[in-house]
């Protein structure tokens, strides 16, 4: 094998190749993985695949919906670049000072960013909702070299009927992968995500939380990558066997009503809140069927709604509202 043929040592690729190589074999892993507990045999993820235009990327999402476990579901990466709108970069300067020079103030800067995000609503109420999301952004100065660049994402759980083993069993994993690298990590991730996740406006978490973290630069991005990798490979054993424990559970007409109820909060904090969201819809050439994916087929809206003292709706609830330290 002559050197150009020879295969290169991933160290010595840059982040942004790693970290795509990455989200592609996690794309696969985790739809394999979801697919192994949805009854229907029939109902596989679907691959689309879709480009924001020549010379801007563009990216896979693969879809789920209609089947006996998973009423909607999809796990899409993106790998975008192009340029940054000076808004863009204003609304990013709070929390990344160098990413506009000044010869790049008023005409924007040169971009790159991918990511893997995921949202799965099964379709049995006493099933949790799921998100997770791992991304990497860089932008490069007029030379080509990166500027400014960093790493986010987390995982967070969004049951219906608590479970606190269920509760535990998530934490757990995701606390595992970061105490690799550094026990000071979860607590501050957990935080991080309860505080982040929380409705304002109702004074409440979209659910009852997990992991999450933003901007990160502060360290080696070779380490931050593998962070990244081990909080990956957590996620599968932390909600698969909930859901093979949950999926056949009998359910009521009003236990669905209840679903559908939060399931609308969800949605409230979806297109509200969420960072995530908000950049896609201003990024020039967005994909916004893969950007509101994350929301489910069916919710509600009910005028006042509280539920009875002592059920375990009010449970739920309260949870939402006052975070547990789960692990």
């Amino acid at each position: 094998m002559s050197s150009a043929e020879a295969p290169q040592d991933p160290k010595n690729k840059s982040i942004r190749v790693q970290m795509e190589a990455l989200i592609r074999r996690k794309q696969l892993e985790i739809t394999k993985g979801l697919e192994s507990v949805e009854d229907d045999p029939n109902v596989v993820f679907k691959v689309d695949e879709w480009s924001r235009g020549e010379g801007m990327g563009g990216g896979r999402s693969m879809v789920i919906g209609g089947g006996k476990t998973f009423e909607k579901g999809g796990v899409n990466i993106s790998i975008v670049h192009g340029d940054l709108s000076p808004t863009a970069i204003a609304a990013m300067k709070h929390d990344h000072k160098n990413i506009a020079t000044e010869q790049n103030k008023s005409t924007g800067c040169k971009f790159f960013a991918c990511g893997l995000s995921m949202v799965i609503h099964p379709k049995n109420p006493h099933c949790p909702t799921t998100h997770l999301n791992y991304r990497y952004f860089e932008t490069w100065d007029a030379e080509g070299n990166p500027q400014c660049w960093w790493f986010g994402g987390g995982a967070d759980l969004t049951p219906f009927y608590l479970y606190e083993e269920d509760a535990k069993n998530f934490h757990q994993k995701h606390k595992d992968a970061l105490d690799k690298h550094d026990k000071s990590l979860y607590p501050k991730y957990k935080k991080w995500c309860d505080e982040y996740f929380t409705i304002t406006h109702r004074n409440e978490m979209r659910g009852i939380g997990g992991i999450f973290f933003d901007d990160m630069d502060d360290r080696d991005p070779q380490e931050i990558l593998k962070i990244v990798e081990d909080c990956f490979d957590a996620f599968l054993p932390s909600y698969v066997p909930i859901i093979a424990k949950r999926k056949d559970s009998p359910f009521t007409e009003e236990e669905k009503k209840w679903q559908l109820i939060r399931r609308g909060r969800y949605v409230e904090f979806n297109l509200i809140y969420d960072r995530g969201t908000q950049f896609g819809l201003r990024t020039p050439g967005s994909r916004v069927e893969s950007i509101l994916m994350s929301l489910p087929e069916y919710a509600s809206w009910v005028y006042c709604h509280e539920p009875e003292k002592g059920s375990r709706e009010a449970k739920l609830l309260e949870a939402t509202r006052n975070p547990v330290d789960w692990v």
